[in-house]
Formats: structure tokens, sequence, C-alpha cells
């Protein structure tokens, strides 16, 4: 995979003179403005008009079409926004390139926003996308934005507009220009087929970055750099590795005495944090990418794994059986001050720590039913998002308010099962199915892409 084009992003701002040279007034008068409000869920999603994104013509035109359909796809997947119909709109992409809306036509069709662009190739051959966002219900004008990059980075200016809109509307940052990795399945179930796949949020773009022959396990992406780190076994024997997205280089990092697994990223990306069984024990260590130096962090009976760092890199969430049972344990990122997190029945693991801070997603099994839910730090506020037959391994969106995971469905033959991606809104509303090519397990949700 080639480097990705830097896109150049200027700033429209809300002033009256760029109001002008875009052809918009400014409003009379201050009136409230147009948010969504999505810390408790939205039971109607919010009605919004996305114009096709106007062209001279030819190339441009077919740009400008396809780039608002994937706006509108990745606003509408997010439950939060109704893309309206098309076919209905009273006003043409052309006459709001240069024009305001005609605010009673938008109310009319049940438009509360508008979006309208222009897309135009120069003569350099790069593309410059504008885009405008209205608040159709009180008749003004709320944001511009413009960017340039080459045409073929066309649907990653749309994902960035998409967030673009979605931080306006919502007051959070948007989650669209993104990547997931994953492992991808094939195969009988007595001989399955396991590689490192990479795609972007939308399930475009899919690649896959390993070939199958040795099995990986638990990809997780770097916080500062396109880079992923995983599992796999090689001659049989279990190694962390490094997979460089851009270059494609992999490398062990380290050849340990025991079985290494489930590897994540520190925060600063400096350090990978994993778990190393080692005499009969399993306990977690830190690799300091840098030095190649280890710390041990835990040393109890029984199995310490599945850490993760909180944000700021002071605290570990990980699990661990030294209690008796699976359950949840939070310590500082020295390993010092171990405290329970779970009590309740069942077993917990997979705990990931949310970007936001805020919350601590996991994985539940009670009896033969498994379940995704969310837990604070201090160990209250435990919620179940989703509960079936087999659901594990969540992973947050960068901005903390949608995670993904995967579920095992039933084959059509009836014979086994097969496993696809999910993401859900921690509201617990909005469960949806992510489209792959083959059966997909334990995804990896990248940060937004610089």
């Amino acid at each position: 995979m080639t480097t990705k084009t830097r896109l150049l992003l200027k700033l429209a701002g809300a002033t009256g003179a760029l109001l002008l040279s875009l052809g918009v007034a400014a409003p009379q008068e201050a009136r409230a403005e147009l948010r969504i409000d999505i810390t408790r869920g939205v039971s109607e999603p919010l009605p919004i008009a996305i114009t096709s994104f106007a062209g001279a013509g030819g190339r441009d035109a077919q740009l400008g079409a396809d780039i608002s359909k994937v706006i509108s796809a990745d606003l509408e997947r997010s439950g939060l926004f109704k893309p309206l119909d098309p076919r209905g709109f009273l006003q043409t992409p052309e006459q709001l390139r240069s024009g305001e809306p005609r605010y009673p036509d938008w109310k009319a069709l049940g438009a509360q926003a508008l979006v309208a662009g222009n897309t135009t190739t120069g003569g350099d051959g790069r593309m410059k996308v504008d885009f405008r966002l209205w608040d159709v219900a009180a008749g003004q004008y709320m944001q511009g934005l413009s960017y340039s990059a080459s045409p073929q980075e066309w649907r990653r200016i749309a994902h960035i507009v998409a967030d673009a809109i979605y931080k306006r509307l919502t007051g959070e940052d948007g989650y669209f220009d993104t990547r997931i990795v994953y492992v991808a399945e094939s195969g009988p179930a007595n001989a399955r087929k396991k590689q490192l796949a990479i795609m972007d949020q939308d399930s475009a773009n899919h690649q896959f970055l390993t070939d199958g022959q040795s099995l990986v396990l638990t990809p997780r992406f770097s916080p500062t750099s396109q880079e992923i780190t995983y599992m796999s076994y090689f001659n049989k024997k279990p190694r962390v590795y490094l997979f460089n997205i851009d270059t494609g280089r992999q490398e062990v990092l380290g050849d340990f005495p025991g079985m290494t697994f489930a590897p994540r990223f520190s925060p600063d990306g400096n350090k990978v944090i994993m778990s190393m069984a080692q005499n009969g024990n399993t306990d977690i260590y830190t690799l300091d990418l840098r030095t190649r130096r280890q710390t041990q962090l835990t040393d109890a009976p029984g199995i310490d794994t599945g850490p993760s760092y909180s944000p700021d890199g002071q605290k570990i969430v990980f699990e661990s059986d030294r209690g008796g049972t699976q359950q949840l344990y939070v310590m500082g990122a020295d390993g010092s001050g171990v405290k329970r997190l779970t009590f309740g029945e069942g077993r917990y693991g997979t705990p990931v720590w949310s970007p936001r801070g805020d919350l601590i997603a996991f994985t539940r099994q009670r009896g033969s039913s498994f379940a995704i839910g969310v837990i604070r730090p201090d160990g209250t506020g435990e919620r179940i998002l989703t509960e079936a037959f087999h659901v594990e391994g969540p992973t947050w969106a960068p901005n903390g308010r949608v995670l993904m995971f995967f579920k095992d469905l039933p084959t059509g033959d009836g014979r086994g099962r097969n496993a696809q991606l999910y993401s859900i809104d921690i509201t617990g509303a909005n469960e949806r199915r992510v489209s792959t090519p083959v059966g997909a397990s334990d995804p990896a949700w990248s940060p937004l892409i610089p």
C-alpha cells in the first residue's frame, strides 16, 4: 500500500466576508443552533438533505455524485442521520452552487439540515472539493470547508467531509476517515485459514496483508503511526510481530522464552504491552520498542492477560483468574495498586479502554451466552449492549461513541458457524453488520488517518 497523499484542508470559517464569497448571506439574527445530543441516544435520526456535489461535467460531475453518496452512507450508518431521497429535491446542485437555499422548499421535504458542494479539477490535475452546511429550520448557514487532493483520494475526502458534518451537528469528533484491521477467516472448520486483512471503515479498499500460511490473531493499531501489532504462529511457535501498513514490512518484536500473546500499543506508541507465559504462569509485560527492553508488571498465580492502557497511559485494565474466576482488574502503568473491577456472575475478558477514558468495553460469558458491555473505570455503571450465542472482541471507534465486535452466525449448511463483524452505538442502539468478503473476527479500529 502506497503512502497516502496528504490532504490540504482550508477552514472556510463563518465570517461575513467569506459567507459572501460563497454566495451565502449571513443570518440577520441569532437563533438556536441545530445540534444532535448523542449522549442519550437518538430515537429518531435527523433528516438531512445531501445534494450531489456539482461539477463542471464529465469526470467532475461523476466524482461529485460519488462523493455525496459516500457522505450519505457514512452519516446514515451512524444511526444519527436520515439522508433524504434526492429525487424529491426542489433545488438543483447547480442552483445551490452560488446561491442561498430556498429554505421553505427544503422545510417542505422535512429536511432539518442541508449539504451542498462543488467538485473541480485544476490545471495541475488535483481535485478541489468545497462543501457548505445549512440549518434549514433556522434558515441560516452553519459551516463551509474546502479540501484539495489527488482525484484518487476522492473516497477519503468524502469521509473527511462526513466527519466535519458529524462534528458540526453533534459536537463530537467523527470516525469515518478510519480503517479496520481484522482476522479474515476462510476454509473448513478443521483447517481454518486466518490472515490479516484491512479495509476502510465502510468496507471499501479491502486488502489482505498476510498470505494465510501462518495463523494470525489479535491485530491492534498503533495510535501514532500506520503500524499494526499482532500475534502469529510461525513454525508452530507464537510470536508478536509489527507490521508497517505503508511499506508491508514486518518484524518479530523479540525472541521470548515463552508464549507471547494479546499485544497492544501504549498511547504514545513507544511500547507494546502483552502477556507472556513462562513456567506455567502467565503475566503481563511491556516491551520498549526503541530499546527492546522488557519489563514485567504482574507476578500472580494464574493467568493475567488482555491488557489495555487508559488513554493517558497512567493505568492498565486486564483480565485475570487470580481470584478464582476470570474477572477484570485495573492497575497503575507500573503494575502497582491492582484493584478488581468486576464482581458479576460469569467470566469477563477482552477489556479495552475507551479513547475518551470514560468507559471500558468487555466481553462477558455467562453459561452458553456471550455479551458485549461497558463499565466505568471505577467499576460502576456496568451495561450490556448486545448479547448472543457468541459475541466477542470489542474495539472502539476513535471518538469513543461506537464499538465494533465479531459475532458467530450459523452457516447455511447448519454444520458450523461463520464469524462476522458488527458495530453498535454505546447506547446499545444501531447494531449493524459490517460487510467483509470472507468470515471476519477480532477487529481493531484505527485512529483517524493522519
